[in-house]
């Protein structure tokens, strides 16, 4: 009996994936929940598991095709002792290359007289060197489409502060054996910035809307998403009512996305729907930067590296660990006055971190 491979079922926002190299051929045996095929949609890569013991029969859709939900992907035989058909094993060798063959004497006598210049995306070097073409993955081609979205639709603006991260050290050096004693996990710094930015996002509640046509959409729940770099790219996890989480339930659930990323394993519904968005490019030494929207939202944090830096504090120059804060909003609904107010108050919460740490 034939069994066919269906594509799961995606989300309302994702209608379509790409198929990525058949890990069986037509002929192999397969068990059941054996993973086939890995799909590769524009925020997460999902497995195709067999859906029952038996032989590979038919593989529809080639390596690198374009699939939507309950696609039929391949079929596959359960009976042990059934022979392939001669259509299948043709439908096999369709998805292999084509052997390259030569020009017909009259076009390759034709290529060795024209004189006329060729347009080419390909730049000539001289011998031994050359370019490489590589297709975009889904993820990358959809982070392209929604930074050009946000730059094309929003009226994009930064503003920045600086923080003296002096106080959030110097508890955690304090707390941290306690800490993590009580939670199985180390205290970070971006659980302070998330706990900073819920509260000012509640006092400053334009910065965590987003417009709808002619309409804002002020948003009652604090749902931040935090950028997470994976070797597919970046992928941006949300933290559900981030307002309603302690330091410790932040870091874990932090953690979880982090690992989660790089095995490929995030869902959908983690990927979707957040209201405010924090990145972190002083993970990798960024001094400063003017982060990009996350649309429809209408505000994002940049953090950026601490480095150690001369300052004045009551009238004398002192060296503290100091770290740029930046704010892109969006200009259309978010005044100077919100966006400024907003990013002060995370320096304030900061700079007297025991009430995040308390939770009060």
């Amino acid at each position: 009996m034939r069994i066919q491979v269906k594509a799961p079922e995606l989300s309302e926002s994702v209608q379509s994936g790409t198929l990525l190299e058949w890990r069986k051929k037509v002929g192999d045996p397969v068990a059941r929940d054996e993973i086939l095929v890995d799909l590769e949609t524009d925020k997460v890569i999902l497995e195709v598991p067999a859906p029952a013991a038996g032989i590979l029969a038919v593989i529809s859709v080639p390596d690198g095709g374009e699939i939507k939900a309950g696609s039929v992907l391949a079929e596959i035989e359960t009976d042990a002792l059934a022979t392939i058909a001669p259509a299948s094993v043709a439908m096999a060798a369709a998805t292999e290359p084509a052997p390259a063959t030569a020009p017909e004497p009259a076009v390759a006598e034709a290529s060795k007289t024209e004189t006329l210049p060729q347009a080419s995306a390909t730049t000539h070097y001289p011998a031994g060197r050359a370019d490489r073409r590589v297709a975009m993955s889904r993820l990358r081609q959809r982070i392209a489409e929604r930074m050009l979205e946000a730059q094309r639709t929003a009226a994009i603006l930064t503003t920045f502060n600086e923080v003296d991260m002096q106080p959030v050290q110097n508890l955690r050096k304090r707390v941290q054996a306690e800490f993590q004693e009580a939670n199985g996990i180390k205290l970070g710094l971006m659980s302070f910035f998330v706990s900073a930015s819920a509260r000012a996002l509640k006092q400053f509640p334009l910065v965590n809307a987003s417009v709808d046509g002619r309409d804002i959409v002020y948003h009652d729940c604090y749902d931040i998403g935090v950028a997470v770099s994976s070797e597919r790219g970046l992928v941006v996890p949300v933290l559900r009512d981030a307002d309603c989480l302690s330091l410790a339930a932040i870091e874990k659930k932090i953690a979880d996305f982090a690992r989660r990323a790089n095995s490929l394993e995030l869902a959908l519904d983690e990927l979707e729907g957040g209201t405010f968005t924090i990145s972190n490019g002083g993970v990798f030494g960024s001094m400063l930067s003017t982060p990009i929207l996350n649309p429809p939202q209408s505000g994002v944090l940049g953090l950026h590296r601490i480095q150690d830096r001369p300052v004045a504090v009551d009238g004398q120059v002192v060296i503290r660990p100091m770290m740029y804060l930046a704010l892109s909003y969006d200009h259309r609904i978010v005044d100077g006055r919100e966006a400024v107010g907003f990013l002060k108050l995370v320096k304030d919460l900061l700079e007297a971190p025991e009430a995040l740490l308390a939770g009060t």
